[in-house]
């Protein structure tokens, strides 16, 4: 185990490493450690030797090199000495001239001093002085401010304000000066405030004074593009599809823009209201002049709208003034929110245009039951389709527009529905019924023009003519051209109701055909004149006609407003069903005339001679008869003549018939039955004539009932293959009640047996 001791050369190694130790730091770090070292083994005290030893031995070498020098060592002190001495002397003289210099100091001390005091007093004065600038700039300032507010130049003197509180009290905030300015600054600020806000209400006032004059030039220029649409249109029929405002109107009059509010006519300038703005905003009441201009055209709003408009005025002034006032307004009011977006907003805007809309609407409304002219209420409506069509352009709701044009139609369609109905009751109570006569070829284009006729041959027309109708068919024809006309008049493009235009006028066409045309016709079938019955069952017919017609144009008409329903007018089956009634009232009418007729038939069956000629009333009958075919009934369809004719025919032959069934016929001899037959044969040669084998059919009955009284064997009647063969449409009730007259008149007692033997077979007495 090695010996915690240092060896010898070890402590030798220790010290020198101390002496050979470049600093006092690393001195100490070689003698701790070995400190530590020998306090460990308690050789403390041989360190000390070895350090004492050390020592010696350095002043041994030391005194060593000492005494080998010792000769130079005095030589040097020797010169220090003398060095000494001079360095006295001169001390003495640097002690002299510092006393000197020390009171040359002292002089100049007191100089500096005074100079001091005195550059002390001119900066005070240089501070005093440029303080008083500063004061003047600032009263120069103030002035300048009152000055240019003087002059309304207004933003002018709020930035010298500004100027003077953000900069120039600054420098002079230690002085009174600068507190007295600072609380005028307010009352200053108010008064710009003030100041602006009043040239700002002139320029409102003025905005005011030329909203009618904005207005008009607007509706001007809307109505100059809506004419320059249509010459578009005529040229190009494609663009008849697009309405104004529309994209394609807006692109084709592209090069026609117009601005409204700069122009050769008007120019509306927006700096007074730019000004108001900037100065609230450098003051920060942007949100109370936002309150205030609101509440200001507010205000002018409700001064703008008057306490009641006319629409009877001969050059409808009053309604011209209330929506070219209007639309002024409301354009101010879009451009100034589009040019200040802070200052108006669009709910603002359109809660103030509604508000206005409203109030207008009513008056309007109000004003409605004054007028009494549908020309006039046409005008009104085409006034307010062009202000609403020109208030589109600036995108503003027409709702409250769009429904006060439906009331204005509805009002239309009365004063037209009333204005019509008058026309078409004066018509068709002063018509003469009586087939129109045409005299020229003109005549007759105008008529085939205005009413839906068509004639049944289309060869060459001559003249003189007359026309199957009356004069009333081809008036009402122009009537209703005229009320279609009319109706449409209303639903141009600016109308956005087409489908109710379309129905209320099939209702107005109905209602007006219906019961101021046919009803009338039909009061008028009461007449006893068969002429005035054949030419109203005529007229009936075209019209009939003239109503499918209609239908198809109406159905026209609704599919260019997209709907493709069928029309159908409830007046064409009420034609339809009324000429049922004509053609009764006809039957009626030719069936009296035939019973008044045969009325006057003086038979005397008993007669002593046999007719030599045909009955009076027989001539009259046959007459009356080729009369109605050949006048009164000629305009009548064929169909509908050979009906009245076969009805009059089975008529007369049931009326003839019924003669001799009378109950006061008692007895028919020979004469009596050659007198009926002469007539019958005579009706029959009449009929004959008129080359239709089913009238014949009529006086089938009549004639073998005349043929059976005539028979030799008239028990042929009761054998009933004979009967079926001869006399198959003669009543079997009729036949035994003639031949019972019959039998009666023969003296024969042959006969009478004979008679007895047929009155036994039928249970007769």
């Amino acid at each position: 185990m090695p010996s915690m001791v240092p060896s010898r050369s070890e402590s030798l190694y220790v010290l020198n490493q101390i002496i050979i130790s470049p600093s006092d730091t690393d001195y100490l770090d070689q003698l701790i450690p070995s400190i530590k070292e020998y306090s460990v083994g308690n050789k403390t005290s041989e360190l000390l030797r070895s350090l004492s030893k050390f020592a010696s031995d350095k002043e041994a070498e030391i005194e060593n090199i000492c005494n080998t020098n010792h000769q130079e060592f005095v030589s040097s002190v020797n010169q220090l000495l003398h060095i000494r001495e001079g360095t006295v002397s001169l001390t003495a003289e640097i002690l002299d001239l510092n006393q000197s210099i020390q009171a040359s100091t002292e002089k100049l001390a007191e100089q500096k001093k005074a100079l001091v005091e005195s550059r002390q007093h001119r900066l005070n004065i240089d501070e005093t002085s440029r303080a008083i600038q500063d004061c003047l700039e600032v009263l120069r300032l103030a002035n300048q401010v009152h000055d240019l507010l003087a002059k309304k130049n207004h933003y002018a003197a709020l930035r010298a304000l500004e100027e003077l509180q953000n900069v120039h009290l600054k420098g002079v905030t230690q002085f009174q000066i600068a507190d007295m300015i600072q609380r005028s600054v307010p009352a200053t600020q108010r008064a710009i405030a003030e100041a602006v806000m009043s040239d700002l209400n002139t320029w409102l006032y003025r905005i005011r004074e030329m909203s009618q004059y904005l207005g008009e030039i607007a509706l001007y220029h809307t109505d100059l593009r809506k004419t320059r649409q249509k010459e578009r249109a005529a040229r190009l029929p494609y663009l008849e599809h697009f309405k104004l405002n529309s994209a394609i109107e807006l692109v084709c009059d592209e090069h026609e823009e117009f601005d409204l509010l700069q122009n050769e006519e008007l120019q509306v300038d927006f700096t007074p209201l730019f000004e108001c703005l900037h100065i609230h905003q450098s003051l920060g009441q942007m949100e109370k002049f936002r309150v205030e201009y609101a509440n200001t055209r507010r205000r002018q709003k409700e001064l703008l709208i008057p306490a009641s408009v006319t629409l009877v005025d001969d050059d409808g002034a009053s309604l011209h003034n209330l929506l070219e006032e209007m639309a002024g307004f409301a354009i101010v009011e879009r451009a100034t929110m589009k040019k200040v977006p802070d200052l108006r907003y669009p709910v603002d805007v359109d809660e103030l245009w509604e508000s206005m809309c409203h109030t207008a609407v009513g008056l309007i409304s109000t004003a409605l039951h004054e007028v009494d002219n549908a020309e006039s209420l046409l005008k009104t409506k085409n006034l307010i389709a062009l202000f609403m069509q020109t208030m589109n352009t600036w995108d503003f709701a027409m709702g409250a527009f769009e429904d006060l044009l439906l009331t204005l139609f509805k009002k239309y369609a009365e004063l037209l529905k009333k204005r019509f109905s008058d026309d078409f009751q004066e018509i068709v109570s002063t018509d003469d019924y009586m087939p129109m006569p045409i005299q020229t070829p003109e005549e007759f284009d105008k008529v085939l023009n205005v009413s839906w006729y068509t004639p049944s041959e289309p060869q060459e027309q001559a003249f003189p003519c007359v026309l199957p109708f009356s004069q009333m068919y081809p008036l009402c024809c122009i009537d209703i051209r005229n009320f279609l006309n009319q109706f449409y008049f209303f639903a141009n493009d600016d109308f956005t109701n087409p489908d109710i235009i379309d129905a209320t006028l099939k209702d107005a066409l109905d209602e007006l055909l219906s019961s101021k045309v046919c009803d009338t016709l039909v009061e008028r079938l009461n007449s006893q004149y068969l002429g005035q019955i054949v030419q109203i069952l005529i007229n009936l017919e075209h019209f009939e006609h003239a109503c499918h017609e209609l239908e198809l144009l109406l159905a026209a008409a609704r599919s260019q407003n997209f709907s493709s329903e069928p029309v159908a007018l409830k007046a064409t089956g009420k034609f339809r069903d009324n000429k049922k009634a004509a053609e009764k009232r006809i039957f009626e009418v030719v069936n009296s005339k035939i019973d008044d007729l045969i009325e006057t038939a003086e038979y005397d069956w008993t007669a002593a001679a046999a007719p030599t000629e045909p009955s009076n009333y027989m001539q009259t009958l046959t007459r009356f008869l080729s009369n109605i075919m050949n006048s009164t009934l000629l305009g009548l369809p064929k169909e509908i003549k050979e009906l009245i004719y076969f009805d009059a025919l089975s008529h007369a032959s049931t009326m003839i018939l019924a003669l001799p069934l009378s109950a006061e016929v008692k007895r028919i001899n020979p004469n009596g039955v050659m007198a009926l037959a002469k007539d019958v044969e005579y009706l029959y040669q009449f009929v004959d004539s008129l080359n239709n084998p089913i009238l014949r059919e009529n006086l089938d009955e009549l004639q073998q009932t005349v043929q059976l009284m005539q028979a030799e064997n008239a028990d042929e009647f009761y054998d009933i293959s004979m009967r079926n063969k001869k006399y198959g449409r003669v009543d079997a009730i009729n036949g035994p009640t003639l031949l019972e007259k019959l039998t009666h008149t023969v003296q024969s007692p042959v006969k009478m047996d004979k008679f007895s033997t047929l009155s036994s077979r039928f249970g007769k007495k």
